[in-house]
C-alpha cells in the first residue's frame, strides 16, 4: 500500500515547502485541483524539477477534451493524472492512450458515480491504471466516508489498483488498511498538521506496520 499526500490549499511556494517536508516519506505527492486551478501546472513542474524521482500526481479531473488536456498535464511532468469516471468512454480512451504514450499512469475518480462495481470494471477494461473512491469535502460535512465504497471497489477490481480518498486520518486509517487498497490518500490530516513531516512519518509507519 502506498501513501499519497493530497495538497489542496496552497500555492507553488507552499507546495514546495510541503514537498521539502515529505518528499522522502510519501510515495505520491498530489497537486490538488484547487492548486491547479489557481497556479496551473507550475507546482507540478516545480516539484519535478526539485525532486525528479518524486512521483507527482496532478489532480486534473479531466472530463472532456481528453487528448489535449492529457497532453498538457503529461508535458508538465506529472507521473499520474486523473480523469473523472463519469466522463464519456471516448474521453477516457483518449486520456489513457496519450498518458501511456508518455509513460504516465491514469487514475479515474469515481466521485458521484453510483454503480461503483460496474463502472470500475469498465474503467479497468478501458486501460485505466487506478480507480479511486472519493468522498468529497461537501459530503464529508454530512458525515459520509468512503469506507463502504472502498469495500465495494476492492471486491470489483484488483485491490492493488484501488485508491481511496476522503477525510482519512490516523483515527480512521485502520479501517481502510484492513481492505488493503493500493493507494491511501490523505489530505488535511497531513498537510494541515502542526508538524507535516511528523504526521506523514506516523501515517507511513502505520501503513508499513500493517503490511
Amino acid at each position: 500500500m502506498k501513501l499519497q499526500i493530497a495538497v489542496d490549499i496552497a500555492d507553488t511556494a507552499k507546495t514546495l515547502e510541503i514537498g521539502r517536508s515529505v518528499h522522502d516519506i510519501v510515495d505520491i505527492f498530489e497537486v490538488g485541483t484547487p492548486v491547479l486551478l489557481k497556479e496551473g501546472m507550475a507546482p507540478v513542474r516545480a516539484l519535478k524539477k526539485t525532486w525528479p524521482d518524486l512521483t507527482v500526481l496532478a489532480d486534473s479531473k479531466i472530463v472532456d477534451g481528453g487528448a489535449l488536456e492529457c497532453e498538457d498535464v503529461c508535458q508538465a511532468g506529472a507521473d499520474i493524472l486523473t480523469v473523472l469516471a463519469m466522463s464519456d468512454d471516448e474521453t477516457i480512451r483518449e486520456v489513457v492512450e496519450v498518458a501511456h504514450r508518455y509513460g504516465r499512469s491514469v487514475l479515474a475518480d469515481l466521485i458521484c458515480v453510483r454503480d461503483i462495481t460496474g463502472r470500475a470494471r469498465e474503467l479497468t477494461a478501458l486501460g485505466v491504471d487506478y480507480v479511486c473512491v472519493h468522498t468529497g469535502v461537501d459530503m464529508q460535512k454530512r458525515g459520509r466516508t468512503p469506507l463502504l465504497d472502498l469495500t465495494e471497489l476492492v471486491q470489483a477490481i484488483e485491490p492493488s489498483r484501488a485508491a481511496v480518498a476522503g477525510g482519512i486520518s490516523m483515527k480512521t486509517l485502520p479501517q481502510y488498511l484492513s481492505l488493503q487498497p493500493g493507494i491511501i490518500i490523505a489530505g488535511c490530516a497531513l498537510y494541515g498538521a502542526p508538524d507535516v513531516r511528523a504526521a506523514a512519518l506516523e501515517m507511513k509507519g502505520a501503513i508499513r506496520s500493517w503490511i
